[in-house]
């Protein structure tokens, strides 16, 4: 038998590149094949249906966070009122004003992806709360101002644009957050305002009164099997430091107040865990 040369081994990978080649050439669909595919439409219309949804989604978000930027600004200009219970100076209802229609453009631009005709709307409710929550802070933060009374969800409701309704879940949030920005205004008052004057010596008891009163009244509500269940907690603990805090500083006012020196400022420590952090007054 003649001998046979030495064949070299090739290595593996170029087998196994070759096998490839061979199986991609097999199942490679022609464009005209797929262009005759029954499921193509179908799944033509999948994509588009999570493009569009993709796009209003990020509207929304977008939206929320435009919205919670301008009502931590109208905050912002409120807390420097020293005027309780009364109408605010120009400069705050000016500024309200502005920020407010600012706010309602936001909201109508994004109604036609919130409203009911549209498909699944209710799978960007959460994406709106934030924003939704924070402008109720803020305008419940000004009608306490004037009135001296909590905004109901009538009311809270009535402020929006037609069309955005208002859920019993954000407006409890809007309302729990709202403590905190009292609790600053309660503090900036006894610290800036002598004791012999009106603000400093009669309107900080009854902020007071007031705070514990919602106080009272947030710990009386059951929770349990709601939407709040699972943030309520955390924002009870909050609430009730608040609430402690103005309670340090009136009595401090009252029992000692004659004897504090010029310039003198009560504790404040942790006034940014009213809710909200003091960075996020920084890009106001």
């Amino acid at each position: 038998m003649p001998h046979q040369p030495h064949q070299p081994r090739r290595p593996r990978h170029e087998k196994d590149n070759e096998q490839g080649n061979e199986n991609h050439s097999e199942t490679y669909i022609q464009p005209a094949a797929l262009a005759n595919n029954p499921f193509m439409p179908m799944f033509t219309i999948f994509r588009d249906e999570l493009d569009e949804h993709h796009d209003r989604r990020e509207r929304v978000i977008k939206a929320s966070r435009d919205i919670t930027a301008l009502s931590k600004k109208m905050i912002f200009t409120m807390q420097r009122s020293r005027s309780l219970y009364g109408p605010q100076p120009l400069f705050i209802e000016k500024d309200t004003a502005q920020r407010t229609s600012q706010i309602h453009a936001l909201f109508t631009s994004i109604l036609p992806d919130l409203t009911s005709g549209t498909l699944n709307s209710h799978r960007y409710a959460r994406n709106i709360s934030g924003g939704i929550q924070e402008y109720l802070e803020a305008i419940s933060f000004h009608h306490y101002l004037i009135t001296g009374r909590l905004l109901t969800i009538t009311q809270a409701q009535a402020s929006l644009p037609e069309g955005i309704n208002l859920t019993i879940e954000d407006y409890f949030g809007g309302i729990f957050d709202l403590v905190g920005e009292v609790m600053r205004l309660a503090i900036t008052i006894i610290a800036t305002t002598p004791l012999d004057k009106e603000g400093g010596g009669v309107k900080t008891p009854k902020i007071l009164g007031d705070l514990r009163v919602m106080r009272a009244f947030f710990d009386s509500l059951d929770t349990r099997g709601g939407g709040l269940g699972k943030e309520v907690e955390k924002k009870m603990g909050v609430m009730r430091t608040c609430v402690e805090k103005v309670e340090g500083a009136v009595y401090g006012m009252l029992v000692r107040g004659s004897e504090r020196p010029a310039g003198w400022v009560p504790d404040g420590s942790g006034m940014g865990s009213g809710g909200r952090g003091e960075d996020e007054y920084d890009d106001a």
